[in-house]
C-alpha cells in the first residue's frame, strides 16, 4: 500500500468516525467533510496540491475507470470500505484539475422507524402494482427512503426486485425476495433500456434510482399500469411540482394521454428534505400525497393547483403536507422554529399551524 492509498484509508476513517455525510477533496482547500448539513475542513491537513488531490482520487480508479474519467472528464462510481461504510463517488476535472466527492453510506440499511419517517409509508410497500415517487433536493435521502422501503419488500413477500442504479448505493441482502441490482454503465447502457429489460427478467418491482429523461418516465408508467411496482426518484420540490414535471417533459399535444396515465398508475408521491435537529445530527420533513380519487381526477382535469388543499385535508389517510411536518417536529423539539421556517415553502401558514 503506498502513501496516497493510507492517505484516503485514513481520511474515509475519520469522515466515518466523525459522522459525516460527505468527504470532498478539492485543489487549493484542505480536506473537506459535511457534518449536519455544514462543510467543516480538516484543520490538520494541509490545503492539497494538484498532484497531491490527482494522486489520491487515481488511487480509487481501476484502470478501465480512468480511461473513463479521461474520456468523459467525471465518473460516478461505488465501494465499500472494510465492512464498514459504502461510498458513492464522483471524480471529476474542474479548472483542468482532479477533484473528488464522496458520498458515505451506511451498509445496514434501516427501517422507516429508525429512519423516523411516517409508518405511513409503510402503505407503499403492500400494493402489487403502480407508480411511487420520493422527490426532493439532491443530497436529503431519497435514495436512503427508497432502499428502506425495497428492503422492507425485500422482508415480506417473495417478489424479483430489481434495482436500475448510476450507481448502486445500498447493497441488499435477498431474504423473502430475489433481488438484481444493475448499474448504469456498468450492467447496463441506460435507465431507460435496463427499465425496458426488467419487463423481460420477470421483475415484479422495479427501483429506478433516477428518471432522467421523457422516455424513462414514459416507460415507468406503462410499467406500473402493466402489473409492476415501479418505485423512484426526481429532483422536485413537491408533490404538486413533481406532477407538473412529468407532465411538462412531454409535448403538449401528449400532455391530455400522460395525465391520464398518470392518473391510472399513481400511488402516491413522497417529498423529503433533511432537516437540521436540536442537538445535531439531520431529521426528516416530509410531504406525503396518498394518490387517492380526488388525486386521480384532480391530475385529469389538470387543476394541480387543488393538491395542495387535498393533501391538508388528508390527514385520516395518511396524508401530510410539509408544514405540519415541520410544526410537529418543532412541538416534538426535535428542530427549531427558525429552522422550521427556512425549511417551509409558506413560513405564514407555518406559523398559523403552531399558533393552533
Amino acid at each position: 500500500m503506498d502513501s496516497y492509498d493510507r492517505q484516503i484509508e485514513e481520511l474515509i476513517t475519520t469522515a466515518a468516525e466523525q459522522g459525516a455525510s460527505d468527504l470532498l477533496l478539492a485543489v487549493g482547500h484542505p480536506p473537506t467533510v459535511r457534518i449536519d448539513g455544514q462543510l467543516i475542513p480538516f484543520s490538520d491537513r494541509p490545503v492539497l496540491s494538484p498532484e497531491e488531490t490527482s494522486s489520491l482520487v487515481l488511487s480509487l480508479l481501476q484502470e478501465e475507470q480512468k480511461q473513463r474519467l479521461n474520456r468523459q472528464k467525471d465518473i460516478d462510481f461505488a465501494f465499500n470500505f472494510k465492512d464498514k461504510v459504502r461510498l458513492r463517488a464522483n471524480a471529476y476535472f474542474q479548472r483542468g484539475y482532479l477533484g473528488l466527492a464522496l458520498r458515505l453510506i451506511p451498509l445496514k440499511i434501516r427501517t422507516v422507524e429508525e429512519l423516523n419517517l411516517p409508518k405511513t409509508l409503510y402503505k407503499f410497500t403492500r400494493y402489487n402494482q403502480g407508480f411511487l415517487l420520493v422527490t426532493g433536493p439532491t443530497g436529503h435521502g431519497k435514495s436512503t427512503t427508497l432502499a428502506t422501503l425495497v428492503d422492507e419488500i425485500n422482508h415480506r413477500r417473495a417478489e424479483h426486485i430489481v434495482t436500475i442504479e448510476d450507481p448502486i448505493e445500498y447493497i441488499f441482502t435477498p431474504d423473502k425476495a430475489v433481488i438484481d441490482q444493475r448499474e448504469v454503465g456498468f450492467d447496463a447502457v441506460s435507465f431507460r433500456r435496463a427499465l425496458r429489460s426488467a419487463f423481460r427478467q420477470d421483475a415484479d418491482v422495479i427501483m429506478l434510482g433516477e428518471m432522467r429523461d421523457r422516455e424513462t418516465i414514459s416507460t415507468a408508467v406503462t410499467a406500473a399500469e402493466t402489473g409492476h411496482l415501479i418505485f423512484a426518484t426526481l429532483h422536485t420540490n413537491s408533490a404538486a411540482q413533481t406532477i407538473d414535471r412529468i407532465i411538462d417533459s412531454f409535448p403538449a399535444d401528449q400532455h391530455d394521454q400522460i395525465r391520464m396515465q398518470l392518473a391510472g398508475a399513481l400511488l402516491g408521491v413522497v417529498s423529503q428534505r433533511l432537516v437540521p435537529r436540536t442537538g445535531g445530527g439531520l431529521i426528516p420533513a416530509v410531504e406525503i400525497l396518498i394518490a387517492n380519487y380526488a388525486v386521480r381526477n384532480i391530475i385529469r382535469e389538470n387543476k394541480i393547483h387543488q393538491l395542495d388543499l387535498v393533501i391538508e385535508t388528508g390527514v385520516e389517510e395518511g396524508m401530510v403536507s410539509l408544514n405540519r411536518s415541520l410544526a410537529d417536529l418543532v412541538r416534538q423539539g426535535f428542530i427549531t422554529l427558525d429552522t422550521a421556517e427556512l425549511y417551509s415553502l409558506n413560513p405564514s401558514e407555518l406559523s398559523s399551524l403552531l399558533s393552533q
